[in-house]
């Protein structure tokens, strides 16, 4: 079984309202087949600067906001203590570069951030069936990233400023009878419980759908392995005095293709994210591609 499947999955929750929608379906230690740890650092990146509003591309005049480029950096770790338990922390730092309209003078500004975001604990328990194919996972999302950078808005900030419940299931199975071609379902469900009097962001859901390909070994035992997957990520409008309610919210469908190479104990996964639907409420702003990195060691 691909070990490092994590990869496949956004492992961090993009959860600014104007239309990140890259969410956390997925940590390594649902796949681990074995006791031991892993460390990974991965990079994610989108350049937010297309208007939508409603399932259509928008005037960019009908948005005071322009772009919304975000670079996030994670390292995390992940012990599993048997197949049927583990635990995984992830800690993200966040530069974001924000280019919006002045409500005072209707100059357009640029401003520029990097904080450390909010860190994700998780644990996944795999004991659902006897062949260890399905899960839950529970953990919490903390409200310690920053919120305080007077250039964002309260859906751009680095940190959400709450704290979150995230509850997910998982299922994975073969497709072929040779074992060659497998397949992963998920879903997962990130609930705000505790949250600013002012602010309040949106749930968020994501359903997802993968298969890959068990992959080509070279002769020194570096193993290809296509991945791709397909996900539906549902948002709902923000809350609170500084939330934009109308244009806050949205539904989308992406598509992933991406590859794995493995070579002993170390994995490096790349993929891009492609909207195929996008439903958003009011004016927001989303990326045409999402990139995605990732190194894992396991030990």
């Amino acid at each position: 079984m691909l070990a490092a499947l994590l990869c496949a999955f956004p492992d961090l929750s993009f959860a600014c309202a104007c239309g990140c929608g890259i969410f956390d379906v997925g940590t390594s230690s649902m796949y681990a087949s074995h006791a031991g740890a892993m460390v990974f650092a991965e990079f994610d990146y989108l350049d937010q600067s297309h208007n939508h509003s409603g399932t259509a591309a928008a005037p960019a005049g009908d948005n005071p906001d322009k772009a919304i480029r975000s670079s996030f950096m994670t390292i995390g770790g992940q012990y599993q203590f048997n197949r049927r338990w583990g635990v995984t922390v992830e800690l993200p730092y966040w530069e974001r570069y924000f280019q919006t309209t002045d409500g005072g003078t209707g100059e357009i500004v640029a401003y520029r951030h990097g904080a450390v975001g909010d860190i994700r604990l998780k644990a996944t328990y795999a004991g659902l069936s006897a062949d260890m194919s399905t899960g839950l996972t529970v953990g919490v999302k903390l409200a310690n990233g920053d919120t305080s950078y007077a250039g964002f808005d309260a859906d751009t900030q680095i940190g959400s400023g709450s704290t979150d419940a995230l509850l997910g299931a998982y299922h994975l199975g073969r497709l072929t009878a040779d074992n060659r071609w497998s397949y992963f379902l998920q879903g997962q469900w990130d609930q705000p419980l505790v949250h600013k009097d002012n602010y309040r962001p949106g749930a968020e859901g994501v359903v997802a759908f993968g298969a890959y390909f068990e992959g080509w070994s070279t002769q020194r035992n570096l193993r290809i392995v296509p991945i791709a997957q397909l996900r539906a990520v549902y948002r709902r409008a923000d809350g609170g005095a500084d939330a934009l309610v109308a244009d806050t919210g949205y539904t989308r469908v992406l598509v992933s293709p991406g590859a794995e190479l493995a070579w002993d104990n170390v994995r490096i996964y790349a993929d891009v994210a492609l909207p195929l639907y996008t439903n958003a409420r009011g004016n927001q702003l989303f990326a045409n591609e999402m990139w995605k990195i990732n190194a894992s060691y396991h030990f």
